[in-house]
């Protein structure tokens, strides 16, 4: 059992890392700017990362071999953003000015989160890979969306659109409906997707109204709380 969960994580960190180093070299050559490239990475890490939960079976430390996966990256993160490992191609795909230290803002919570989330959740109930896929899917899409289409400003928050809002929840509620339907087919968790759909439109629509606020480089964090609260009571 713990071969087949070594393979797992072997093949889970080549994907994850791929991913990452395949936006850094677009970002770094310039063929993506760095925003982008940036939230190109916010929104395809997560369902790579969750969909490789698949490949791991069920004995107790599944979920302590996948969690090294974005445990190892947030690592990096941290050195990355405090200088003690020189990566430019990093610092260019993940920072939005090229400064190296807002690496340890947003994609820093971002890496904590799924730490976290991983540790708590795993494949024992559909919370943590809700507010994952909101975070990646909503929050991802919604920087896109607003920054090249969002003309009109919400009235509380004045860099961010409705375009945007309309982003985040779209994006999150999709990214989350497709994931949580693989599970669902593959009998990981009980029930239909009818049987979830009222509750995971609820909780994108909360997280995609705390996403609105006007609060600086902290909605990894925001909008994955809203998640798991209100996902704590329906589910």
């Amino acid at each position: 059992m713990l071969s087949s969960n070594l393979l797992a994580l072997l093949i889970t960190f080549t994907a994850a890392i791929t991913w990452l180093r395949v936006n850094d070299f677009a970002a770094h050559r310039g063929w993506i700017s760095s925003r982008l490239s940036r939230k190109i990475i916010h929104i395809g890490t997560g369902p790579i990362f969750v969909l490789c939960w698949l490949l791991f079976n069920q004995s107790p430390s599944a979920r302590y071999l996948a969690v090294l996966v974005p445990g190892l990256i947030t690592v990096q993160f941290i050195l990355v953003g405090l200088g003690l490992i020189q990566d430019e191609s990093a610092v260019q795909a993940m920072s939005r000015t090229g400064d190296r230290r807002e690496i340890l803002r947003g994609p820093l919570f971002y890496g904590i989160v799924f730490v976290v989330l991983t540790l708590i959740y795993w494949k024992d109930s559909p919370i943590g890979m809700i507010a994952l896929m909101l975070m990646c899917g909503g929050d991802g899409l919604a920087d896109v969306l607003g920054r090249k289409f969002g003309r009109r400003k919400l009235p509380w928050a004045a860099d961010k659109s409705w375009i945007g809002s309309l982003g985040m929840f779209l994006g999150g509620w999709s990214l989350a409906l497709g994931i949580l339907g693989v599970y669902l087919f593959l009998g990981i968790f009980p029930g239909s997707l009818a049987d979830y759909f009222p509750a995971l439109t609820l909780i994108a629509l909360a997280a995609t109204l705390v996403e609105s606020l006007p609060l600086k480089d902290i909605d990894n964090l925001t909008v994955t709380l809203t998640a798991v609260i209100l996902g704590q009571i329906f589910f």
